[in-house]
């Protein structure tokens, strides 16, 4: 893979300064177990070198800095997400199966979902999911730009969907099922509470609108969502005005 321009802003010092059998591969693994850890706060250049039992000094032989690190970070873990051979006749189903993949591989990692946020991952691995999604979409017949716009959003709902749950587990980490139903219950009762005249459909929806179905079941519901939108693109209506085609 050739070398982004944008990877020369910085400088390494050179690896002669090492004194330690240190590599850039044994300090992305040393970043990746405090990231799954201890979560994405406390990941550091400092934290890694004590993970490693060296100082931080020695890291910049072989990582610049900070952010250079996150992206081998997402790049590593873009490695284990794989894509299909592309199959026309059942391209949707094959992206969902595709983001579903990768939603398990963030949640083992959910830092890392953490840190695609904002970023656009270009290293080998996050190209080559790129092109996998390309190659599903174009697959399906899409307009082009219908199929360079969906995996930025697919990706933008598997990423947030995903940083939003550690969260939740992270502020409530003694929430079971029994517990969030108990919530649940209690916020439905307040809702019934409200002027009617104020919040006709807050009350009238609050059943499925608090009813708890697991993450699962909300994830596939928006999944289910955006593939369909998007293959609505494929036989725009007449005098639809094209959309995005």
């Amino acid at each position: 893979m050739p070398v982004p321009p944008w990877q020369n802003r910085a400088e390494r010092k050179p690896k002669a300064a090492t004194r330690s059998p240190l590599s850039q591969e044994a300090v992305v693994d040393a970043a990746m177990t405090v990231i799954d850890a201890e979560g994405y706060d406390a990941l550091s250049m400092r934290r890694v070198a004590a993970e490693l039992g060296t100082g931080a000094a020695s890291l910049y032989a072989h990582v610049a800095h900070k952010d250079e690190l996150l992206d081998l970070m997402i790049d590593r873990v873009a490695g284990e997400c794989v894509f299909p051979e592309p199959d026309p006749e059942r391209w949707q189903e094959q992206l969902k199966e595709t983001i579903r993949g990768q939603r398990r591989i963030f949640q083992a990692h959910p830092g890392i979902a953490r840190a695609v946020l904002g970023r656009i991952p270009l290293g080998p691995n996050g190209l080559r999911i790129m092109e996998g999604f390309l190659s599903v979409l174009r697959g399906g017949g899409l307009p082009d730009r219908v199929t360079a716009w969906a995996g930025d959003a697919l990706s933008l709902y598997l990423v947030a969907e995903v940083f939003e749950e550690s969260i939740q587990k992270q502020n409530n980490p003694e929430m079971d099922e029994a517990r969030i139903e108990e919530w649940l219950a209690g916020l439905r009762a307040y809702i019934r509470t409200l002027p009617p005249e104020e919040f006709p459909n807050l009350i009238d929806l609050v059943e499925p609108m608090f009813e708890y179905g697991g993450p699962d079941a909300r994830f596939e519901f928006g999944l289910d969502l955006m593939v369909r939108g998007l293959a609505s693109y494929k036989d725009p209506a007449p005098d639809a005005g094209g959309g995005l085609g």
